[in-house]
């Protein structure tokens, strides 16, 4: 009875510890840094203006009446002295509607470049004018295997993948490190890319700055996957059989 009881426990003890042991390999990040020489930093990312893009556009000048054409209010506001300025919607074909100037093709430029481009068209009728441009309603989306999955609107215009899962609370033990999918929309086409988290040379990816709108997807590893068919408090249970076994060998001693 004695030899049954202690043969049933280190059986149930071998399943637990099946269970719940883990690589490292699969959750360290940059598990191969040390070893690589440098990373290319001269890369300065920077998202392209898409549709469906809300443009905050302020021109300035050295003479402030002369702006005001430029300037439109907005009249959603109920208090008239706590309005701000009109913002502008990136239509689908990548056009904005902007005043003086009419339709203006902004989609598939940097802020940059769309910067430069208001600059020479205002500067026919403005003299040296400064234009504040930046996108309002910048957001990423992050799914699956993290602490707070949700979209976050970003308040800059440069995310990379690794804020954006530090600000859903990074990935959980059950999260697929090795296999982080990236979905992006170029050019009216979805796109997508898996990075490996555990690997560093993801911080050369081009898709490791997020853009405008991009969707962040964690899969779940297979402990996760298997204990949603047989319930997640299994290694609970486990650990718990294999106590009362263990109590059950030293009481018929």
């Amino acid at each position: 009875m004695k030899f049954s009881f202690i043969r049933v426990v280190l059986v149930f003890v071998g399943i637990f510890a099946i269970y719940s042991c883990g690589s490292r390999k699969e959750i360290v990040y940059f598990q191969n840094i040390d070893s690589t020489a440098s990373y290319d930093g001269s890369k300065n990312y920077e998202a392209k203006l898409q549709p469906d893009d809300l443009l905050s556009i302020i021109v300035s000048a050295d003479s402030p009446e002369v702006t005001t054409p430029f300037n439109l209010p907005d009249f959603e506001g109920n208090d008239a002295a706590n309005r701000g300025f009109k913002t502008y919607l990136i239509d689908s074909e990548g056009f904005i509607d902007f005043p003086i100037l009419r339709k203006q093709k902004l989609g598939g430029l940097t802020r940059t470049e769309a910067h430069a481009k208001l600059v020479a068209a205002i500067s026919e009728y403005i003299n040296n004018p400064t234009i504040n441009l930046r996108i309002v309603n910048y957001k990423v989306s992050v799914l699956g295997e993290v602490a707070r999955p949700n979209s976050y609107t970003i308040s800059g215009e440069r995310i990379t993948v690794l804020e954006a899962l530090s600000m859903a609370g990074d990935l959980t033990i059950y999260g697929k490190r090795e296999n982080v999918l990236v979905i992006r929309e170029i050019e009216g086409k979805k796109t997508f890319a898996r990075l490996d988290l555990t690997k560093s040379d993801i911080l050369n990816s081009p898709f490791y700055y997020l853009g405008q709108n991009d969707v962040v997807f964690v899969e779940q590893n297979k402990t996760r996957i298997n204990s949603s068919k047989i319930g997640p408090d299994v290694g609970v249970i486990l650990s718990a059989v294999s106590i009362l076994i263990t109590l059950g060998v030293l009481l018929t001693r």
